[in-house]
């Protein structure tokens, strides 16, 4: 698989612009524009070097997720590095679906040690052929991170593209626990997806108001899966081991402004949790963080 280099100021909204294009009429058979056919799709990858952990960045990102002030960065921040190289995978033509309609499933987060503030890291983010899902194709994104000679940090990123047809028998969901009930509840503002987005650098329309959720088929806007999942680490990162294993299916979107209700339970060093409405206690995401 041929790995490209991410140059220049990665990510932002002109990335994002260009990865909407392909969804509109017309402009998306303009040469760069138009999608290579799903079958022909074996595999793309991006990687970043030198990306260097700016302590500014870490802790606007721990403030808007509930994380202490550390020397180290909070587990699913380097997500946030990878990010960019997510989004360029989706914007080439090369890969045949837009970035528009794709829906995370899962998410894995791998630490194997601490990473500190000032740190360098490389990065590298692959993407193989489609796998079947009962309601369409999974793409797996994975990303690797590099502190010199050593893997310090590994993700898996799940998403959706529904209505695509894949040969094969679709393989069985991330199983990590069933919801948990009761907890605390905690209000989340109608700008969250804005504040979140700030930081991040993921401005999908969907998470940021209203009127953009409405053009997109939500009633309002949404929650970032990844910010209810570093919320939710954010809730237990105290006893959680510098070498951690966090396994998450997101279930339902979690619309703002609202109220969700947070749970957890410790069984021998797992850590099981979940994100539900307080109200009927459907699941938001649930998820497990065990020792790696």
């Amino acid at each position: 698989m041929e790995t490209r280099q991410l140059h220049g100021t990665p990510g932002g909204l002109r990335t994002l612009a260009r990865a909407a294009l392909p969804v509109l009429p017309v402009v998306n058979q303009l040469p760069g524009v138009r999608k290579a056919p799903a079958g022909s799709f074996s595999g793309l990858s991006f990687a970043r070097a030198g990306a260097e952990v700016q302590r500014a960045d870490v802790e606007a990102y721990a403030a808007v997720c509930a994380f202490p002030r550390k020397d180290t960065v909070p587990l699913p921040y380097p997500h946030l590095l990878a990010f960019p190289l997510h989004m360029a995978i989706m914007a080439d033509p090369a890969f045949p679906y837009a970035a528009i309609g794709m829906v995370h499933l899962e998410n894995t987060i791998t630490a194997h040690r601490a990473i500190g503030v000032g740190e360098v890291l490389d990065l590298t983010t692959a993407v193989g052929a489609p796998r079947p899902h009962a309601r369409g194709a999974l793409l797996d994104f994975v990303t690797s991170v590099t502190s010199g000679d050593d893997v310090v940090w590994e993700s898996v990123s799940t998403y959706l593209r529904r209505g695509v047809r894949t040969d094969g028998e679709p393989d069985a969901p991330l199983v990590v626990g069933d919801p948990l009930s009761g907890g605390v509840q905690w209000r989340l503002p109608g700008d969250l997806g804005r504040r979140y987005a700030a930081v991040s650098g993921d401005h999908n329309p969907i998470h940021l108001y209203p009127l953009t959720a409405r053009a997109l088929g939500f009633p309002r806007q949404i929650a970032h899966g990844m910010w209810t999942l570093a919320r939710s680490v954010a809730a237990i990162e105290n006893r959680l081991p510098d070498a951690v294993s966090v396994e998450v299916a997101f279930r339902k979107p979690v619309f703002l402004p609202g109220t969700v209700a947070f749970a957890e339970r410790a069984d021998d060093g797992t850590h099981t949790f979940s994100l539900s409405n307080p109200s009927d206690g459907s699941p938001h995401l649930v998820g497990r963080a065990t020792p790696a």
